[in-house]
């Protein structure tokens, strides 16, 4: 059924999130800023993750809060909102967002079975019967019920946000035998060593044994499994909107909140990663006044998405704090519309000082290390990236906050699945602007993170900002605190 979305309007080809994990993603999506403005790091409390600190700060400044607020609008939440959201220490399932008309929200992470909603602030425990506990299911049902039910004469939101793909990747009965012909890409950064690369990459063991292989191909085939039922439950909410006489006045988009690796670089799966493959998700949007059967190549963020959706409700994003642009221009076919050509990536990585016990020769600082203990993580796996489409580049730069003092850049355009780190033979001219760029874009905050970026007409470069009063060259800005 995605396809029929993308046939009825627009398909966004370069569409990115600024952190290819989860909980920061998310918090993107709803505060329509960068992670160094929301300040969401991990998938912990610690790292903000549906805190109380985000609760207090940043939940009445998302895009709901505003739609319901100074909009009008009813606004409608089923599925997984943030990774902690429902621990005791962030209120428990008792706590709902401002913004929220009608909230089905999942506690804590992805789960198929055997789980909590909040309810509008009440615990409801489902169990493992399929006809009445697959959480897909039941979140189409809600949002069909709502759809039913809603009144008439206020506009309405609705946010959809099922765990499907995520492990432990439960499909459907009637789905769990389809794709058995299907494996993860084989691209020619499969099963490779990553080369001039940062440590964590170089760690990964190459090449990758027959049972990791057989892992990652597995994780592949269920993923899709579980997405037929998020197509089931799109083409269901569609045929309602169409039967309710209300699809033609509804947008709708779809999209994820991080992209996955399975074996790229040897990696056997997950995301955190800074490369195309975990940073690049699928965008799709339908709605009035868009032509069907449109892509467009222009570079765009999840973080756009909050500013689109408030200037269709015409709300204005200058009375916002978002770092974001609104896409609707893009969206209606707008003509000479001036662009951006870059956007900022940033991660914090996760690593205890601990030593895992299931990889006992592996040092303390890494995390998720599966399987054979190749570990996906590690507490300086943290970077902050410049990603850049323009007329003539195609472009990433990235650096490392570690003692390496890591830097990867990739031409895509000469080297789209990012084997060769060119960063040692790029011009020194033209990576003194990226380092500088990014160094502005790691400080930006709403509309001076929509500047020219490097390769724009209204770019300006002074090389002397580079340097501090002391004449040393200046530092990258990265975070060390959490909230």
């Amino acid at each position: 059924m995605c396809f029929n979305l993308s046939d009825m309007g627009m398909t966004f080809s370069s569409a990115y999130v600024p952190s290819a994990l989860c909980c920061p993603s998310r918090a993107s999506i709803l505060t329509g800023k960068y992670p160094h403005n929301h300040h969401v790091v991990n998938n912990t409390l610690e790292g903000n993750c549906s805190s109380k600190s985000w609760q207090k700060i940043q939940e009445p400044n998302t895009f709901p809060a505003i739609l319901r607020s100074m909009c009008g609008y009813q606004t409608f939440f089923a599925g997984k909102y943030l990774n902690e959201y429902g621990a005791p220490g962030a209120g428990g399932l008792e706590h709902v967002p401002l913004g929220w008309s009608y909230w089905y929200a999942l506690e804590k992470n992805s789960k198929y079975y055997n789980y909590t909603l909040s309810i509008n602030g009440k615990a409801r425990r489902h169990g493992e019967n399929y006809s009445v506990d697959y959480l897909t299911d039941v979140l189409a049902n809600v949002s069909l019920d709502f759809l039913d039910y809603k009144s008439n004469s206020e506009p309405f939101f609705m946010m959809i946000a099922t765990p499907a793909p995520h492990s432990p990747w439960t499909a459907a009965p009637q789905y769990q035998k389809t794709f058995q012909n299907v494996f993860a890409p084989r691209n020619k950064n499969f099963n490779i060593h990553g080369t001039n690369k940062h440590w964590l990459i170089r760690q990964a063991k190459t090449p990758m044994t027959n049972s990791s292989i057989q892992f990652l191909d597995n994780a592949f085939r269920k993923r899709w499994q579980t997405l037929l039922s998020v197509d089931d439950l799109v083409e269901k909410l569609i045929k309602r909107l169409e039967f309710t006489g209300e699809l033609s006045n509804t947008y709708i988009f779809y999209t994820s909140d991080n992209g996955y690796h399975t074996g790229q670089f040897s990696l056997p799966i997950d995301k955190r990663q800074l490369y195309e493959f975990d940073i690049k998700v699928p965008l799709l949007v339908r709605g009035p006044g868009i032509k069907p059967n449109q892509t467009s190549k222009l570079l765009v963020a999840n973080i756009d998405l909050g500013p689109t959706i408030l200037d269709i409700a015409g709300y204005s994003l200058n009375k916002t704090q978002m770092d974001g642009m609104s896409l609707l221009p893009i969206l209606k076919g707008a003509s000479n519309l001036t662009w951006r050509s870059d956007v900022l990536v940033e991660y914090q990585g996760e690593g205890r000082n601990v030593t895992d016990p299931t990889c006992p020769s592996l040092s303390p600082g890494v995390s998720q290390c599966f399987p054979d203990c190749v570990c996906e993580d590690a507490y300086n796996n943290t970077y902050a990236c410049v990603r850049t489409i323009s007329a003539s580049w195609n472009l990433q730069y990235c650096e490392f906050d570690d003692q390496e003092v890591f830097v990867e850049v990739y031409n895509l355009t000469a080297d789209p699945d990012q084997i060769t780190n060119i960063a040692k033979s790029i011009d020194p001219e033209l990576l003194g602007k990226m380092n500088y760029r990014l160094m502005m874009l790691q400080s930006c905050s709403g509309p001076t993170c929509r500047t020219p970026g490097v390769f724009d007409p209204g770019y300006r470069f002074d090389p002397r900002l580079m340097f501090s009063n002391h004449g040393s060259v200046r530092t990258r800005r990265f975070s060390k605190h959490l909230l």
